[in-house]
């Protein structure tokens, strides 16, 4: 079994070795894995907002799908062209951008809502249209010319050369629509399109063709990615920001409890996996069975860490999931900070020397 994971490992995709960004000299080093979950990665701005305040935390990589993505080139692009202060202020202007008070045109807004909802909206004109067309109509055909206000936003706020020009590890995933299978893209190969790939929703954008193969939304095969940093950057610990609930204690009952409980099942299921394969990982390097490193062919043991949104994400009705107004961005970027601060005065002494979470836990399955 060993030899098979060995072989699997090293059939991935050569990863670059990812690089740092200077806060505190004594700083301990962590990479950031970012979930996608439409307008609930607001939470994920106030995550990095704390992080980048605080400083006691270095990062050399950062992975993210969808909404997880955006964050991710967006924190990328702060530390590359300003550092810390230029990073928490890029975040900070995009997601007021993406708000209902932002300036986006209204045919635009209406599917930036959509964009940011991953549910069916409730309110506005515009949005009961587009919501009743996208019942009957692809995408294809409800918007032939592939209106996406992403690619304008992206545009602005992100300099990807800047990024490039980095030894920062940056992967974004995306689906490959015809084979299913999960495509990761490494910082030199990241552009506006792999962003937008990552956050194509099927239901909403025509698929994003990169190099002439069409690609979804990351969430569904890769939310976000963590095994790449078992082969790159100095970093032997990783930061998951989860914003999809994995329990709930209630039985959905409604079509709007059973539609977001199947959202966040999807949703959860490639990053439960990836936390089995780490835990299966590090208890082969901690056998002897696998070598522990970052030469060639030696792998990293990771001490996987998590700040999730938690009970107020599975309080939130499916009302409240559609909102993208600049306030409801604010609460979630508030809890945000409010659980970076908890997790660092709770679990910052782990970091370097274990996990903070049960991984075997986490990702065990329920034998009958």
């Amino acid at each position: 079994m060993a030899t098979n994971l060995k072989s699997y490992l090293d059939s991935l995709a050569p990863w670059s070795v990812g690089g740092t960004h200077k806060t505190q000299p004594t700083a301990k080093k962590i990479n950031l894995a970012l979930q996608g979950g439409g307008s609930h990665g607001a939470f994920t701005w106030g995550v990095l907002d704390q992080l980048l305040a605080d400083g006691r935390l270095e990062i050399t990589g950062i992975s993210g799908a969808s909404a997880g993505a955006v964050n991710a080139v967006m924190l990328a692009d702060g530390l590359a062209r300003g550092g810390v202060e230029e990073a928490r202020k890029r975040l900070r202007d995009f997601w007021r951008a993406a708000s209902a008070g932002g300036d986006l045109p209204p045919v635009q807004r209406a599917i930036s809502d959509r964009l940011f909802s991953m549910m069916p909206m409730a309110s506005a004109p515009m949005r009961n249209w587009f919501e009743a067309m996208s019942h009957y109509f692809s995408p294809y055909e409800l918007n032939p010319l592939n209106i996406n206000p992403l690619s304008d936003l992206i545009a602005r706020f992100v300099d990807f050369d800047a990024i490039r020009q980095t030894d920062l590890a940056v992967y974004i995933s995306a689906t490959n629509v015809h084979t299913g299978r999960l495509r990761v893209f490494a910082s030199d190969k990241i552009n506006a399109n792999v962003v937008m790939a990552s956050a194509a929703l099927p239901y909403l954008f025509q698929a994003v063709e990169i190099e002439g193969v069409p690609y979804w939304d990351g969430g569904y095969m890769g939310n976000p990615v963590i095994f790449p940093f078992l082969q790159t950057t100095e970093a032997e610990d990783v930061l998951v920001v989860q914003i999809n609930p994995v329990s709930q204690e209630t039985t959905p009952r409604s079509a709007p409890e059973i539609l977001k409980r199947l959202n966040e099942i999807t949703f959860n299921s490639a990053l439960i996996s990836e936390l089995r394969t780490m835990d299966f990982v590090n208890q082969l390097i901690d056998d002897g069975r696998l070598p522990r490193g970052m030469g060639k062919n030696q792998y990293r043991r990771l001490n996987i860490h998590r700040i999730e949104l938690g009970e107020l994400g599975a309080s939130l009705s499916g009302s409240s999931k559609l909102k993208t107004d600049f306030d409801f961005f604010e609460q979630l970027r508030d809890e945000g900070i409010r659980a970076a601060s908890v997790f660092l005065d709770t679990h910052f002494d782990d970091i370097g020397k274990q996990s903070s979470i049960n991984l075997a836990a986490e990702s065990g399955v329920e034998w009958a």
